[in-house]
């Protein structure tokens, strides 16, 4: 009971007596546990027996009580060699046992953040102090919260956040994940799509757009902002999953054969070659996308017959215009997006005041845009190189130098980043919407 007692008094950071929200948030914090606000709220309704909002240390005992009691089960069953502490062969068993490669400095980390006494072993103590302080309720959630405090590389592509399931393994986990994520990034990218289309055009036709925008609008009506958007949500999730299923096998090979954390180049280099094959495979949808994007309404009667004309009017390799610019285009922004986001992260891993979730999205944005302002004048040239034989406004342009000469010409530095407001304004939407709804689907589908 005297480390219950040494906890509470703790916790209780302004000694009146009581354990408030506050106090119990930060206290979380400075222990590198994040996300925990609603649970939090619910400890203290849960055992707040006089409604007072606040917890005294009767009412405290009881939560640590029933902590003990459930978690007690859990501490000998991640004690493997039955030795009465946890080390890293034990994180490193579990996190396999749950189908996610992690290495040895990752796993010390994890033991680091609940070693007192810097045995590099966890007690039983040890143990319960931190699961008292981090509201989870299984092992998977526990998991999870280790994850995020330690801000794991998961290979998460940020144009479409996926995140490896890691709480269950195998095909159930993999189905589920995917058709939530999907369905999310579904929703989306058709709530985002008027704003998609409007930078396509702008890359392609710069000022005139807008008034181009309100003819189109006068002859195809509200719908004609939706064109292109079935194949753009065709394209999507399976790109992002292929990339994701390379990257996660490419990761975990480099991972056990160096039993070390993935360096900056390592990740950089996986990542460029995992986006590469994914976007390889799915580069045709992406044509498609930007003709139907910029067709006068009723040029084309859907995906296929858009596909149909290219095929039959211009040739395969059509197919595949502007692939060059798109690929080169891959390698300024990932390389920046991936140093700028590492080091934010790790910055903020050390300062609790800006691990809440809103900040680390914030941080996460100023990656995306750092990666965008980057790389954004090859994304034009390769717009601009997928409409050509289609938009009289084209410039034919047989390379990426020329290309980038021609829009320097016509519009000066100002052409090489025509569009790139609205992909800014699209990205914030479509992020929070992912974020929110990949949750809420994967409750329905599992």
């Amino acid at each position: 009971m005297d480390q219950f007692r040494g906890l509470f008094s703790k916790l209780d950071q302004n000694d009146d007596g009581f354990v408030s929200v506050s106090e119990l948030q930060n206290e979380m914090r400075k222990h590198g546990i994040l996300s925990a606000d609603g649970k939090v709220q619910n400890i203290i309704e849960s055992y707040d027996k006089n409604k007072d909002g606040l917890l005294d240390y009767k009412e405290f005992l009881g939560y640590m009580m029933d902590r003990e009691r459930k978690w007690k089960i859990h501490f000998h069953d991640l004690d493997k060699n039955k030795c009465g502490v946890i080390d890293q062969e034990d994180i490193i068993c579990l996190f396999k046992e749950l189908g996610v490669v992690i290495s040895k400095p990752n796993a010390k980390k994890i033991i680091q953040m609940m070693d007192k006494d810097s045995s590099m072993t966890v007690d039983w103590a040890e143990f319960l102090h931190h699961v008292i302080l981090n509201p989870v309720d299984n092992i998977g959630e526990l998991v999870s919260s280790w994850k995020h405090s330690m801000v794991f590389d998961v290979g998460e592509s940020r144009a479409m956040p996926i995140e490896f399931p890691g709480e269950a393994s195998g095909f159930g986990a993999w189905r589920t994940f995917v058709l939530a994520a999907g369905l999310a990034d579904a929703v989306s990218r058709t709530v985002t799509a008027p704003i998609d289309r409007l930078k396509t055009q702008l890359q392609v036709h710069g000022s005139k757009t807008f008034s181009q925008g309100f003819s189109e609008m006068r002859a195809g009506g509200l719908r004609s902002m939706w064109q292109g958007n079935a194949v753009n949500v065709l394209k999507g999730t399976p790109q992002s999953t292929l990339q994701c299923l390379i990257y996660a096998q490419m990761k975990a090979y480099t991972q056990s054969s160096t039993q070390q954390t993935l360096t900056v180049q390592q990740r950089f280099g996986l990542g460029c070659v995992s986006g590469a094959v994914a976007h390889a495979a799915f580069y045709p949808l992406e044509v498609l996308k930007v003709r139907l994007n910029l067709q006068q309404a009723g040029t084309y009667h859907g995906v296929v017959a858009c596909a149909r004309s290219i095929y039959r009017n211009e040739s395969l390799s059509s197919f595949y215009r502007g692939f060059k610019p798109s690929v080169l285009c891959m390698i300024p922004y990932a390389g920046v997006e991936c140093a700028v986001h590492q080091s934010i992260m790790n910055w903020a891993r050390n300062h609790p005041t800006y691990n809440s979730d809103s900040k680390l999205f914030f941080f996460s944005f100023v990656a995306f845009a750092s990666g965008q302002i980057t790389s954004y004048p090859l994304a034009v040239i390769r717009t601009q190189q997928q409409a050509q034989a289609f938009s009289q406004d084209s410039r034919q342009a047989s390379g990426v130098l020329q290309g980038l000469l021609g829009i320097y010409e016509r519009g000066g530095i100002r052409g090489y980043y025509n569009g790139m407001g609205a992909s800014f304004v699209r990205a914030i939407p479509c992020a929070l919407i992912n974020y929110t709804l990949t949750r809420t689907f994967e409750d329905l589908v599992s």
